[in-house]
């Protein structure tokens, strides 16, 4: 959902010369909300609201809700309170990040493989090597937009332009439904018409530092000096991108791999809690939704990273490199419990160690006390508001040998089917994900 700055100004006839405009930015519109109305044709026209909790965040708003003044990281308590007859719905995101792997699939990479995707519901296409097969970018623009709109019930917007921060501008500034050509002789004078938060990248923090050098407008940038550019930000990088942005440039080529960094989760508790076992519950639910997701796109991760926020709104995170890459929850949680008594200094003496493992699943062996001897009924010694872990260091499963170990040779030379507990504990994980594949990502999940 974006909220980048749209001026009416901007979405206009900015002439039909297509010269050299190889690159399309699509952002598709109100994705997650438009994709629940597309699924629940019923609540078409009604305010919908991706974001459930009191203490949750509105994640995506139809442009129904958007007319109440209703926008992302909005607190849900106060979207209901400008919209009490709203549609409020939890996110799927399971849902949502399959649609866009098959609009990314079966509509863009239809036209080249020149696709850079950004996130799930924006990405980037250079189309200079389609042109001899489709002659024009903004034919291109109008298959895709018609293409996502017929086969998926949502919609897109397309910015046209010569390079890949004017395409983008030119999308947010086409929105809802749009597609906005920007030939690349006007892409300074259309960027210069905007405001400081209509370039990417600027936020309230350097907006306001700009404004202390009497920088208010992006032509109020454009007219800076690069020393002086350098002065204002403190940094030669960032004056060089921001004059550069200032008059339409931007050397940045689609790259079309994206090497995909990490994959986490987390929860924001409905009340603030020194529970451990309430916590655990919640780091191994983010394990459960971690691990199906590195499966389901072919990567394993060696690093595993603990974030808690707390009571006070501070955060802390803390990692570990494991010995081999894994891609289940039941690798993933013993760690996690392991770094948050590490993280909050916990201790076997911390009311009393942990003489026997508490009770678990098949899956999920116990809920805390792997091998570091804290009691699972031991208090965390500070209030946690969220937790949540990630996993990263990714690589693909199909190209990253995995040594087994010593006792993995001895257990599966003693196991009837050859196999380790490890292999077992995958090959259940693996079975939960075709259930949820079909009935949905909340149809199943591991016993507490």
């Amino acid at each position: 959902m974006s909220t980048a700055p749209r001026l009416a100004a901007a979405k206009r006839d900015w002439g039909h010369d297509e010269t050299g405009c190889t690159v399309l930015h699509i952002d598709m519109d109100a994705f997650y909300a438009s994709l629940e109305v597309a699924r629940h044709p019923e609540l078409r026209g009604r305010p919908v609201i991706i974001g459930t909790g009191p203490r949750s965040v509105v994640s995506a708003a139809s442009y129904e809700a958007r007319r109440y003044g209703i926008n992302s990281a909005m607190p849900s308590a106060r979207a209901r309170q400008l919209c009490p007859d709203g549609v409020f719905l939890p996110v799927d995101m399971r849902y949502y990040r399959s649609v866009s792997r098959a609009i990314m699939t079966d509509v863009f990479h239809a036209v080249t493989d020149r696709v850079e995707q950004v996130s799930v519901d924006e990405g980037y296409m250079d189309v200079s090597g389609a042109l001899l097969a489709w002659k024009r970018p903004t034919a291109i623009g109008a298959w895709i937009r018609e293409q996502v709109e017929r086969r998926f019930h949502v919609t897109c917007s397309v910015g046209v332009a010569a390079n890949k921060l004017v395409a983008k501008m030119a999308s947010t500034n086409a929105k809802p439904n749009g597609m906005l050509l920007i030939p690349r002789a006007r892409s300074a004078e259309f960027v210069q018409m905007m405001p400081l938060r209509g370039i990417p990248g600027i936020g309230p923090s350097l907006e306001k530092r700009l404004n202390a050098w009497g920088v208010d407008s992006v032509a109020d940038l454009a007219a800076m000096s690069p020393d002086a550019l350098e002065r204002a930000t403190g940094s030669r990088a960032a004056a060089r991108g921001l004059w550069m942005a200032s008059h339409g440039l931007d050397d940045r080529a689609v790259t079309p791999v994206r090497v995909e960094k990490s994959v986490g989760s987390e929860e924001t508790l409905l009340k603030d809690t020194t529970d451990q076992r309430v916590v655990c519950r919640l780091l191994r639910e983010a394990c459960d939704e971690v691990a199906s997701s590195l499966r389901h796109r072919g990567f394993v991760a060696r690093t595993v990273t603990v974030k808690l926020r707390f009571a006070d709104l501070s955060y802390r995170t803390r990692s570990r490199t494991l010995e081999r890459p894994v891609d289940s929850a039941a690798a993933l949680y013993p760690e996690c419990v392991r770094l948050l008594h590490a993280m909050l200094g916990m201790s076997a003496s911390d009311a009393g160690a942990s003489t026997a493992a508490p009770a678990g699943s098949a899956a999920f062996p116990a809920a805390a006390g792997f091998g570091d001897g804290v009691s699972p009924d031991a208090p965390l010694p500070k209030l946690v508001r969220l937790a949540g872990m990630s996993a990263s260091s990714l690589s693909h499963a199909e190209a990253t040998a995995v040594q087994p170990s010593l006792d993995d040779l001895l257990e599966e030379s003693d196991a009837a089917d050859a196999r380790t507990a490890d292999d077992r504990r995958r090959r259940a994980e693996a079975a939960l994900d075709a259930v949820r594949d079909r009935f949905g990502g909340k149809a199943v999940r591991f016993g507490a």
